[in-house]
């Protein structure tokens, strides 16, 4: 039979055959030659072996049935307990603050000490402060480890701020431990592991005497309080190796208010005070020296050799010289007092101004030295400065010279009364205590001018600088401050138990010269000197005669009841 079928080719109907032949319906009955029947070539497939599938399912379900018990063993049977031990337990990392180092002074006295433990776990403590006087700016306070809201330490450390405790905290600091502590949701301790032991801070032997400092801070704060000056600075000091026995600065801030920083009203009220008791007038202070500056400028004209120790100069009360502005005038330069005919010691000891400005600047015969040699002397004395004693902020000071008028006085030149007025330590000369006390040392010494320490040594104290200049020179000085006491300006030092020599200096202040420094600076004993001082009593009442000198003479007849060791002289 014969079919036929219409097909379309490119949209036409086309005719085709239509006939099938027995041949091609089985034609895929058979394997073709050349097929691989080892490849399942022309082979038709097999299905799988049920017996195989139920076996792959039986092993897959044992599997699950194994992961199914393990789960629901510890689910179930040990579930909560762990549950409770991931949600309630955290481990914890703790510090263990290290004790700080002890603070004593020179003969072992306790001035801080740690006590109020409120964390024994951790080791935290608080600073105590024995309740002596006068030394806030030599300790210094500091900042305790502070906590965030959480109660995580975000400052971990106690910090010194200022003073001792800051200059040596690395030392005072030691070295914080730790530990791992596992607590519970309840914040209780389920166990704790120390990974680090603490290591306690040094001890620090200050070269401070606290019964004469206590005593030297009440001298002055008496007479500030009672005279009127607006504060005062003390300092006394070994000669021999630049341990400072005492340094004192009135008025003071208290330690546990800075250290707590909680009464925010009192550091307000510290902060705003006129008297400024932050500062610390014995190293940052800056004062007039006036005429505690004379012993340095004789020694300079004696190593000059512009003048001779027993060359008298007259001193009538003035002296005159030609007034460049005005030729018709005359320049006067006020002494004090007439003091009549003197010689260097004579001029130390009454403080004769007319003779230090023939020697400063000369007069008339006299050569005088200059201004350059003025800076160039002063500044050997360690003057404009910083002394580098450790643990405290210094002022350099100013040593006035033509450089500095230009800057400070808009270009004017230099004139012969500005060489005057410096030779008698006014002019914009401005010093330190603690620069004044080493200088005076080192006269007293012979020219070592020692780097200050406030830290008892063990051994003798090498640190300073040898002024180069005849200990006969020096001699000379230092036997002009002692007539000073014996029958001169210092004579209130004038006492049975101790040879002491010394210079008194007031410079006036202020616009209206109603304001005066009162200076006192010296030494003890005179023969084999063993310590230098200096007190300054700021911005007293100019009618008022009672100053420095006055505090000074206090606290020797208080070192002599109270401390008479330091009065001997040596060996």
């Amino acid at each position: 039979m014969i079919f036929r079928k219409k097909t379309k080719l490119f949209g036409k109907p086309r005719k085709t055959s239509g006939e099938i032949t027995p041949d091609n319906i089985f034609l895929d009955s058979k394997n073709l030659p050349k097929f691989d029947e080892d490849q399942f070539e022309g082979r038709i497939e097999k299905s799988i072996s049920k017996r195989i599938v139920i076996l792959v399912l039986v092993f897959f379900v044992l599997i699950l049935f194994a992961y199914l018990y393990r789960i629901g063993s510890l689910q179930l049977g040990r579930g909560a307990d762990f549950l409770a031990r991931s949600e309630n337990n955290h481990l914890q990392h703790s510090i263990i603050f290290a004790e700080r180092g002890i603070i004593f002074d020179r003969n072992g006295i306790e001035l801080i000490r740690n006590s109020s433990f409120q964390d024994e776990s951790q080791g935290f403590f608080k600073r105590e402060y024995y309740p002596y006087k006068g030394l806030s700016h030599i300790l210094g306070y500091m900042s305790y480890p502070l906590k965030d809201n959480s109660g995580n330490y975000y400052q971990n450390e106690y910090i010194g701020k200022s003073g001792v405790e800051k200059f040596f905290n690395e030392k005072l600091s030691g070295k914080s431990g730790l530990k791992i502590i596992e607590k519970n949701a309840l914040l209780e301790t389920k166990s704790e592991s120390i990974i680090q032991l603490p290591e306690k801070g040094d001890s620090i032997f200050l070269s401070i005497d606290v019964r004469i400092q206590e005593a030297f801070y009440d001298f002055i704060a008496d007479l500030s309080d009672e005279v009127g000056f607006g504060g005062g600075a003390g300092v006394l000091i070994d000669v021999n190796n630049g341990e400072i026995l005492s340094m004192v600065s009135y008025p003071e801030y208290d330690l546990e208010i800075m250290s707590n920083s909680k009464d925010g009203k009192e550091i307000a009220k510290y902060t705003m005070a006129e008297d400024n008791p932050f500062l610390n007038r014995a190293t940052m202070g800056l004062y007039t020296p006036g005429s505690i500056v004379k012993p340095f400028l004789a020694v300079a004209a004696l190593n000059e050799g512009i003048i001779s120790p027993s060359k008298k100069i007259l001193s009538t009360g003035s002296i005159s010289i030609p007034n460049p502005y005005f030729p018709d005038k005359k320049s006067v330069f006020n002494d004090w007092k007439a003091h009549g005919w003197v010689d260097m010691r004579d001029a130390i000891a009454v403080s004769s101004d007319v003779y230090f400005y023939a020697v400063g600047g000369g007069f008339e015969d006299q050569i005088g030295l200059g201004i350059e040699n003025i800076n160039k002397y002063i500044k050997l004395f360690g003057f404009s400065e910083e002394t580098g004693v450790e643990g405290f902020l210094e002022e350099r000071g100013v040593v006035p010279n033509p450089e500095w008028k230009v800057k400070m006085f808009d270009g004017e030149d230099w004139r012969i009364g500005d060489t005057y007025h410096t030779s008698i330590g006014q002019y914009g000369f401005l010093v330190t205590p603690l620069q004044a006390v080493r200088a005076i040392g080192a006269i007293a010494n012979g020219g070592k001018l020692f780097k200050p320490t406030i830290v008892k040594k063990d051994i003798n104290n090498k640190n300073y600088e040898l002024i180069a200049i005849s200990d006969d020179y020096f001699q000379v000085a230092r036997e002009g401050m002692r007539q000073a006491v014996t029958n001169g300006t210092g004579a209130g030092l004038f006492l049975p138990f101790v040879e002491v020599s010394a210079k008194t200096g007031t410079a006036e202040i202020g616009v209206k010269k109603e304001k005066v420094n009162s200076w006192i600076t010296g030494f003890f004993p005179s023969v084999n000197p063993r310590f230098a001082f200096t007190v300054i009593m700021e911005e007293g009442p100019v009618e008022n005669q009672i100053g420095g000198l006055y505090v000074m003479r206090q606290l020797l007849e208080w070192m002599k009841v109270n401390t008479p060791e330091y009065l001997l002289p040596l060996d």
